[in-house]
């Protein structure tokens, strides 16, 4: 992983972090305003669990513990609390108040926490940094794109994001 890349790890777990705070004006891709308050507490609650697992995977990264890595990959990997806890009436409110390009990268970005969750178990390092550096780009562009307002730093940048 390039220097620079990994000085980014902790700007990323700050702004997720400050992503938990706070309520935001309503905008057109401004995904957690436009939720109705029982989803915006699963989808807060699914953050909170990624925060979390992605602080232990740092930490595994840089102590080189594959087996927290691979553990802490995997549990983001399986975390959909939003899929696991929504009834029918919620998954159709999620549908119509976030739009296709929200839902393509949440299923990229579990992809790619499985992928990483495999790369640990492989014993992988380089693999390893390369795919959290991934991950934190996902992160970084759906929020450019979905929590602008939340992340207003992002809207000056927003056509360097994936």
């Amino acid at each position: 992983m390039k220097p620079l890349q990994f000085a980014a790890i902790p700007l990323f777990l700050m702004l997720l972090a400050a992503a938990m705070a706070g309520e935001n004006p309503s905008g057109k891709d401004n995904v957690g305003s436009n939720l109705p308050p029982r989803v915006r507490g699963l989808l807060i609650q699914e953050m909170n669990a990624i925060l979390g697992a992605t602080r232990n995977i740092l930490d595994g990264l840089v102590r080189g513990q594959h087996a927290v890595v691979a553990s802490n990959a995997q549990a983001i990997h399986d975390s959909f609390i939003l899929e696991q806890q929504m009834t029918e009436k919620d998954r159709q409110a999620l549908m119509r108040a976030v739009p296709e390009r929200f839902i393509e990268r949440d299923r990229a970005f579990h992809q790619l926490s499985a992928r990483l969750a495999e790369a640990a178990r492989n014993g992988n390092s380089a693999r390893q940094r390369a795919l959290f550096a991934d991950m934190v780009e996902a992160c970084a562009a759906c929020h450019t794109h979905h929590a602008r307002e939340r992340f207003p730093g992002f809207a000056e940048g927003s056509n360097q994001a994936r």
